[in-house]
């Protein structure tokens, strides 16, 4: 595959991207089912392909799981780099064309056990091999260790089952392996297919204990195949039937947390649904609507599935668009996978006695993607949970070298031209801004429009001569910096917000409301824009023994009266 947003410099077609097969050092002739390579702590691949985990896990939702993808280039998103790439971006159709894969994907709640047999009723029962595997796992390892520590030996035990259970048709490398807490989702791709992959990288988010800590959320691999994007979610919901709610406020929390950084700085975060395929899979723990447990048996006994798909509480909160909005999921035809006996097919005859309930699911996003079975598998025995699988036929967009090369010297051509002809020229709607009546920590926001002319510019705010920061520290401009396209335009937000720290000086007058910001486009010229205000001064950020001996309100005293208050007090009273 090539990739249009990598060597865009000249007029020549641009460099493939270096393929994963030698990120892995995937041999064609190993006799290994899947490969994985050393990985260095800087997240570059080194050494021969081995059986192992891999030895960097991501500690919490905070850090990312890898640096930089392993040798990829890693060159700024100038302004003509990011032209360049939306032009592609517009004209990919004539370049690519869509060529069907094979995705299994697959989720499993293990209860905390460890594996017992081969995982091939589940992985390879299919008679025709995937070309990518993403499997998941929640509830790896229920102990207090792997909770607080982050560490669990079951991560090696069930990557070892997984990946000795893979489809006999065909060999595997292990594209990403990412875990937290007992939440894993593991990728393999085709040794064949190594080439083909980029752009690989992990996030994970927390929404467990505080909406934060990892007994519950989500993780994902987002990764480049040819030219198609695709995001991979593995998902643990909180449970109980009356959770429902919260269950779809993580997913959103999910959705606006998980952010992917990409491998060139200074472009913009990736989110979950700016990707062309997005697959979810997970125990989601969504339950079946106030219904009695002998109904439910009775139902599943004579297969009425459809009848008791009814009252699926997902299946509810999708249709009523509280939740997975724009995502599809297969017909459900097989029966509830929770709460079984461990070891058996028996429902739960425990003391809570659980109603059974599909928590299992896998669904998915994306113009170009195909289900071809989605079922659960009854011959695994060792948790409370049964296993799930679909399978994908994904149109994935490969690309033609000749006519992307042909692509890429025409907008190459016309920028020059363009360029040549003018340089960036911008609109301001204003450029005085004056906040009145100014309060401790209450936000005010002016906001003013840059409209752009006919060519495209990238702006930003600077700093001033001896500055450190573009604007003092109780202002800020949002975005402080981007790009626009021509004829086009952004509203600028400029936020005021006098906190701890800038209270002391504005209540004795030592700093002012007044500041200049300079608005610069790169190859074009600067614009300055006024700040003013004024700041009622109050008794937030004044020393408690200037308050004390204030004879008059704050409000009432001028500035100077404040500073030399402060003054004598030091004297008589240092601290």
């Amino acid at each position: 595959g090539i990739s249009p947003w990598q060597g865009l410099l000249g007029n020549s077609c641009p460099p493939r991207k270096r393929p994963l097969r030698t990120f892995f050092g995937v041999a064609g002739k190993k006799d290994a089912t899947a490969a994985d390579p050393e990985q260095s702590a800087a997240g570059e691949v080194t050494g021969a392909p081995r059986l192992k985990t891999a030895n960097k896990m991501v500690p919490s939702s905070s850090v990312p799981a890898s640096g930089p993808t392993q040798g990829l280039s890693t060159r700024p998103c100038g302004l003509r780099d990011t032209l360049v790439k939306s032009l592609l971006k517009q004209k990919e159709s004539s370049y690519t064309h869509l060529q069907n894969f094979r995705f299994f994907v697959g989720t499993y709640n293990v209860n905390g056990q460890s594996p017992r047999g081969s995982l091939r009723p589940w992985l390879s029962q299919d008679g025709e091999p995937p070309d990518i595997y993403c499997v998941g796992f929640q509830e790896l390892d229920l102990s207090k260790e792997a909770f607080f520590f982050n560490d669990t030996p079951k991560e090696e035990e069930w990557f070892k089952a997984v990946t000795e259970s893979l489809h006999p048709g065909a060999k595997y490398a292990k594209v990403k392996l990412v875990r937290l807490v007992g939440i894993l989702l593991l990728l393999y791709v085709r040794t064949e297919l190594a080439m083909n992959i980029s752009e690989v990288e992990a996030e994970t988010v927390g929404t467990g204990i505080m909406g934060r800590m990892g007994n519950k959320g989500g993780v994902a691999i987002r990764f480049q195949f040819h030219n198609s994007t695709v995001c991979v979610v593995n998902a643990h919901l909180a449970a109980h039937p009356e959770e429902y709610e919260r269950r779809n406020q993580e997913v959103r929390d999910i959705c606006a947390r998980m952010q992917f950084h990409p491998l060139e700085p200074g472009c913009p975060l990736l989110a979950i649904k700016e990707h062309d395929v997005v697959l979810w899979l997970g125990d989601l723990n969504y339950r079946l609507e106030e219904q009695d447990m002998e109904r439910v048996k009775k139902l599943i006994q004579t297969q009425d599935f459809q009848a008791l798909h009814q009252h699926d509480q997902l299946k509810i909160q999708r249709e009523a668009k509280l939740v997975f909005e724009g995502f599809q999921e297969g017909e459900i035809s097989f029966q509830p996978t929770y709460k079984y006996n461990p070891g058996s097919d028996d429902w739960d005859d425990s003391a809570e006695c659980r109603v059974p309930a599909w928590c299992d699911r896998i669904l998915w996003s994306g113009k170009t993607v195909s289900l071809l079975s989605y079922q659960s598998h009854m011959a695994l025995k060792n948790s409370d949970h049964k296993p799930v699988s679909a399978i994908f036929d994904v149109g994935v967009k490969v690309v033609d070298k000749k006519s992307y090369c042909k692509a890429f010297e025409g907008i190459v051509r016309s920028l020059d031209k363009m360029e040549n002809a003018s340089i960036p020229s911008v609109t301001l709607s204003k450029r005085e801004f004056l906040f009145k009546d100014v309060k401790y920590l209450q936000l005010q926001v002016e906001s003013f429009t840059i409209s752009n002319g006919p060519v495209p510019c990238q702006f930003e705010f600077i700093s001033k001569p001896n500055e450190d920061a573009y604007c003092k520290p109780w202002l800020i401009a949002k975005p402080s910096k981007g790009f626009l396209m021509p004829d086009s335009e952004v509203v600028i937000a400029l936020e005021l917000c006098v906190n701890k720290s800038t209270a002391t000086a504005l209540n004795s007058g030592e700093e002012k409301l007044e500041d200049i910001l300079v608005l610069h486009l790169d190859r074009g010229k600067d614009y300055f824009l006024s700040v003013s205000g004024n700041y009622l001064p109050s008794c937030f950020g004044c020393p408690i023994q200037t308050l004390c001996y204030m004879k008059e309100p704050i409000r009432e005293m001028l500035p100077e009266a404040i500073r030399e208050l402060d003054v004598v007090l030091h004297q008589v009273m240092p601290i």
